[in-house]
């Protein structure tokens, strides 16, 4: 760059912090190779260019760094041009001071990556979190400082918040991940949903968030702050939307700040108790075309992989799998309908961007729940509108521009040209697939299962001894999920019950997330809360004696909260202890005295890995045994599907491998459905060895090892189920430079089944064509089925990699006349790697 070059540069950059709010508070150097990062009330830009962005939340620590170059690949072709991610405090910063950037924690690795597939960042330094990460990603030993208090004006928490934050951006600076560097980081976020607790800070709040944004800003990063789920946000940080319908909840203040969303759930997270949460692709993709109908420029789908709890990372309850409903699922395999529908959304959307970014904006209401959004440029002939029918149940048509357009219930159709439908949200043309799992031959390779049994302390052998039980956090520290609390008590005949027919209770209540109980050594039940109800009351029959009687509780937190005004406050433990029952009345053990030991035994000696095995003498497995480790050995299954867990046959506890966390597991805790709300969890194939991986569970309750099985998983049953009356894409369209081209007309309906890569079709399992029930994986034909549509799928499709089924039931031989048809084709297919000869 010569100097007339540099001067012409600058000179630009001068025009733009006069036009653009998003310029004013930005003080860097422009370099050759940076681009500069501005807004105004309609969009981003770079270097002065209108972009949209479709961005998928992929947080790094979730999975292992291994498989983050196929995950960020999957997500472009997902049509997205952006990755999201948190940044994880706790993770990286475990002691005041002393930081882990390594492994699944390489954050600067992750964010390089992002850049080699030519896609954009977001960075979300908050550093408070949510993101149902163990303590909203704030470190334990923050509780620790004096006075302190979170998330408010507050100068301890100020004073380690802008330490960090300043650390991060410094860190990002180093490597030039900023996009005024050269880097792919377009936005940073500071704070996180501040609105749900403001009120918990009244006025303070505000002074808070204003010396949040101030603070953030001065980091000078080149890049654009935000601060989500706000209407509003001091000085030049733009306030964005979290939630699912943001379209329709949400009003931006801040007019001159462009409408931007940094979080449309693709499901419901879970915790463990949880039934099965969805959220269905038509749905988000009518959100999403009711929030960019309205002006938005910005979606961010959260989570569009969430990965996995690994460890002792999830938050209060959590499920140690995230967001496996996502486009893509827990192991990473795109989840259809959702992954298509969404990629089909944003490459329409794309191809008509000049006119959504820059045409004129009108709106007009064309009848209760209906109306239109147009974005016109009409020098260039370039016209796009949303019609929009907001109307649940209810299927309408409208006219618009003197033409009669069909739009289902609660559904969007883009208009190209303002004439031509290209994209209904409620229309589904991909593909469906359905998870299956397969038990792997190593399930019973080598199968030797050894345990080792807790030791289960008393009293007398304890370190810490009080007159009422400790609070939990207080002795953990948040390095483990276990607190010991254990009592001692002399009981004489007379105390005891006189009938055989009676058993004393025992009866605790606890803040803490689960207990179980051991009265004199012998094992009595468990008890547990639940993510509604806060603590829970422990109520056991128990075996006393004359004599000296000793219980022990082994409390266990499932995680630590991760939101609210009172994070610092939380407590857990016990709170009451009584043996009810006995022939002299209520026994008050609270005040009894009690020892105390935070973590197991095998824990503090890591016998969850080959190191620390040996430490502890191991015997062959029982089942059935409480507060017990067990350890076998196992191959990794052939093949590179992902690799699980069934744990049905256990109750709760912790799972390892090779010295890893896996995460916790919990299937004694049922849905209201009877089923485990996560009966299978997952082990990434970069964890494994070929041979001999060490696999350690640690069962609290009551299980059967023998009974775990390790299987694969795999996305290989796909199925189309398409209606011949439902009204197709009215033309096909290809794109010519920023224009959609229309090439023929095409009022015909079709289906297209696509195996995973290398398979090939192999079987078909389900094909009807008439007026087929169900869904994939459980179709059932009805009374208008013909068997002709069989053999025609197996013509079309066997042996081939993907086929194109034509909806027209003089294709299958139907009768139309049937009384109950709906003319739908229903079809499942099987996918596998092709048998080679022998």
């Amino acid at each position: 760059m010569n100097v007339v070059q540099a001067a012409a540069v600058l000179a630009a950059a001068a025009a733009l912090a006069l036009l653009l709010p998003g310029w004013a508070a930005a003080e860097w150097t422009l370099t050759k190779k940076g681009s500069i990062v501005t807004y105004d009330g309609r969009s981003l830009m770079i270097d002065g260019k209108r972009d949209l962005f479709f961005s998928g939340a992929i947080h790094y620590p979730r999975s292992p760094p291994e498989l983050w170059p196929k995950l960020i690949k999957r997500a472009k072709e997902g049509g997205l041009n952006t990755i999201e991610t948190y940044v994880f405090w706790n993770a990286h910063e475990p002691e005041p001071g002393k930081y882990n950037f390594e492994g699944r924690l390489d954050l600067i690795k992750y964010l390089k990556m992002i850049q080699d597939h030519d896609m954009y960042a977001i960075v979300r330094i908050g550093p408070f979190i949510q993101a149902e990460w163990n303590h909203g990603g704030l470190p334990y030993w923050l509780r620790e400082i004096g006075h302190i208090i979170f998330r408010a004006n507050n100068e301890p928490f100020k004073k380690e918040m802008e330490k960090f934050v300043r650390f991060i951006v410094q860190k990002l600076k180093d490597a030039d991940l900023f996009a005024s560097q050269g880097g792919p980081v377009i936005l940073a976020q500071i704070e996180n949903e501040y609105g749900n607790i403001k009120k918990d800070h009244a006025v303070e709040g505000d002074k808070y968030l204003e010396w949040a944004a101030q603070m953030a800003l001065s980091t000078q990063t080149g890049v654009p702050w935000v601060m989500c789920k706000q209407s509003s946000a001091p000085g030049e940080v733009i306030p964005t939307c979290n939630g699912r319908h943001c379209g329709d909840t949400w009003t931006l203040h801040d007019k001159d700040k462009p409408m931007l969303w940094t979080e449309n759930w693709t499901a419901q997270f879970r915790a463990f108790g949880d039934q099965l949460a969805m959220r269905s692709a038509e749905d988000i993709a009518y959100a999403v075309l009711r929030f960019f109908a309205k002006g938005g420029s910005m979606v961010n789908y959260y989570m569009y992989h969430g990965g996995t709890n690994f460890g002792r990372t999830g938050a209060s309850y959590v499920l140690t799998g995230y967001y496996d409903e996502a486009p893509m699922d827990e192991y990473g395999m795109c989840k259809e309908p959702k992954f298509g529908h969404l990629r089909d959304l944003h490459n329409v959307i794309r191809s008509y961007q000049k006119a959504f970014l820059t045409g004129g904006h009108s709106s007009e209401k064309l009848g209760h729940g209906y109306e239109a959004h147009t974005f016109e440029l009409p020098e260039e002939n370039m016209c796009l509108s949303f019609l929009s029918n907001n109307n649940t149940g209810e299927d309408g048509t409208v006219v618009f521009r003197g033409e009669k357009h069909y739009v289902p219930s609660r559904s969007v159709s883009i208009l190209a040209g303002c004439k031509n439908v290209v994209y209904n949200t409620k229309r589904v043309f991909v593909q469906h697939s359905e998870r299956s799992f397969h038990t792997s031959e190593v399930t019973s390779k080598n199968k030797l299962w050894e345990m080792f049994s807790e030791p289960i302390p008393k009293y007398h052998s304890t370190k810490i001894r009080t007159k009422e039980p400790l609070e939990q956090y207080n002795q953990t520290k948040d390095a483990s999920d276990y607190l010991w609390y254990t009592t001692s008590f002399r009981l004489e005949s007379d105390d005891l019950p006189f009938r055989g027919d009676i058993r004393p209770v025992l009866q605790v209540k606890s803040t803490a997330h689960s207990m179980i109980g051991f009265a004199n050594d012998a094992f009595v039940g468990s008890g547990r809360g639940s993510k509604q109800v806060k603590g829970f009351m422990f109520e056991k029959p128990v075996d006393l004696k004359v004599g000296v009687n000793h219980i022990t509780l082994l409390s266990s937190t499932m995680g630590m909260k991760d939101s609210g005004g009172e994070l610092a406050e939380v407590k857990g433990g016990i709170q009451e202890c009584l043996v009810q029952g006995l022939n002299t009345g209520t026994l008050d053990l609270q005040v009894n005295g009690w020892g105390h030991k935070a973590a197991l035994e095998g824990e503090d000696k890591e016998i969850y890995s080959e190191k620390g095995m040996g430490k502890v003498q191991w015997k062959p497995a029982e089942n059935d045994r409480a507060a017990t480790w067990y350890k076998r050995y196992f191959d990794e299954p052939d093949g590179d599907d992902p690799v699980v867990l069934d744990m049905s046959s256990m109750s709760k506890g912790m799972i390892f491998v090779n010295g890893e966390g896996m995460g916790r597991y919990w299937t004694s805790f049922r849905s209201l459905a009877g089923t485990p709300s996560q009966a299978t969890y997952y082990i990434p194939r970069p964890f494994l060895k070929s041979k001999d991986n060490l696999l350690v569970v640690f069962e609290e309750e009551l299980g059967k090892p023998d009974g775990i099985l390790i299987q694969t998983v795999t996305r290989d049953d796909i199925c189309v189920m398409l209606s011949e009356h439902n009204p197709a894409q009215i033309k096909t369209w290809d794109t010519d430079g920023d224009k959609i081209k229309l090439i023929a007309e095409d009022h015909s309906t079709r289906g297209t089944l696509s195996c995973p890569p290398e398979k090939t079709i192999q079987e078909v399992v389900f094909a009807s064509f008439g007026n087929p029930e169900g869904m994939c994986g459980n179709f059932t034909v009805g009374t208008c089925h013909t068997p002709d549509a069989k053999q025609v799928v197996e013509k079309e499709c066997l042996g081939k990699p993907s086929c194109l089924l034509p909806v027209s039931h003089t294709v299958y031989g139907a009768d139309i006349n049937c009384p109950s048809t709906t003319a739908t084709l229903g079809v499942q297919v099987r996918c596998s790697l092709q048998k080679k000869d022998a």
